[in-house]
């Protein structure tokens, strides 16, 4: 089983913006008044396709499929948080606490989906949406996945229920290794992938994040797994992104570790060569706009296409 793929798939944006449903759990978003709506869009398009050009250029293939206009879909530009692609051949969809996401998952883009992957199995999960007491888990922004050795790492959150976490597992097979983490405003962060990055070979971690009764077994599980553990800080987490990061792999093999030009440009000398010891290549992409309008980073835009074996 790998943990990395070379087939990715983004969604560029027609109407991306600020979304206030989205922002009452997730405190990374930011409204900024200094720029219309319009020039947000605009300057969100023009970083998206620069990072589309950037990883084809790397050689990793890059799937793109445009969001319809006037779709009311501000934060489409994050697919990875609405479906999940394996290697066993599933295609899962998530529970998603917006609304307004919830109208991203659209028929044409799961066959588009379906046909990428060769998926066999459509595991719908957004039933729990319909529930009397709705509950959520957003995807691999809720989870963070070992796939090689198949534990779904979440922190929890009013975006991550333990019971759809638990239905998850059941059906691919993975153990939930659960913990709280917390954010700036000591609120439990809304996203695990804000905080961890798991790789082939090591992790990235906010252990200073964790509730300190779970870091222990975060630890103890990382390790346990064989991956080498790199820390970055709460500042680096907070205010640049740097745990949303991603290891994908170009057509020749190489593994490449994607994350913002902010999270780049935050990092110690010492974690960046460590980092850099387990890839072949670092690539860092200025998305500035999408990052404080949006309220996520590189690793939310990139939803990874896992072809059947």
């Amino acid at each position: 089983m790998k943990q990395t793929t070379s087939a990715i798939l983004m969604i560029e944006p027609t109407g991306f913006g600020y979304n206030p449903e989205a922002a009452a759990t997730n405190s990374f978003q930011k409204e900024l008044r200094d720029f219309t709506p319009g020039q947000v869009q605009d300057i969100a398009l023009l970083e998206f396709r620069n990072a589309v050009a950037e990883l084809r250029s790397l050689g990793v293939e890059v799937i793109t499929i445009q969001d319809p206009e006037h779709a009311g879909t501000p934060d489409s530009v994050f697919p990875n948080n609405w479906f999940s692609t394996h290697a066993e051949g599933h295609l899962v969809t998530y529970p998603m606490a917006s609304p307004s996401r919830r109208n991203e998952r659209r028929l044409e883009v799961i066959t588009q989906i379906k046909q990428a992957c060769g998926c066999g199995e459509h595991v719908p999960l957004e039933f729990f949406e319909e529930q009397d007491t709705p509950v959520f888990l957003e995807g691999t922004g809720s989870l963070v996945l070992d796939r090689m050795n198949k534990i779904a790492y979440a922190a929890m959150s009013p975006r991550n229920s333990l019971v759809a976490l638990q239905h998850f597992c059941d059906k691919l097979g993975y153990r939930a290794l659960t913990f709280e983490a917390y954010g700036p405003a000591g609120e439990l962060i809304y996203h695990t992938n804000v905080m961890l990055c798991v790789g082939d070979t090591y992790a990235i971690v906010a252990l200073g994040v964790v509730a300190e009764k779970d870091r222990a077994k975060l630890i103890d599980s990382l390790s346990g797994s064989g991956k080498e553990i790199i820390e970055i800080s709460r500042e680096q987490t907070y205010r640049h992104f740097a745990g949303n990061m991603l290891q994908v792999e170009n057509q020749q093999g190489e593994r490449i570790l994607v994350m913002s030009k902010a999270a780049h440009e935050s990092l110690s000398p010492e974690q960046l060569e460590r980092m850099q010891a387990h890839n072949e290549h670092i690539l860092y992409l200025p998305i500035h706009m999408i990052e404080k309008a949006g309220g996520g980073s590189i690793r939310c835009m990139i939803a990874e296409l896992f072809k059947k074996v």
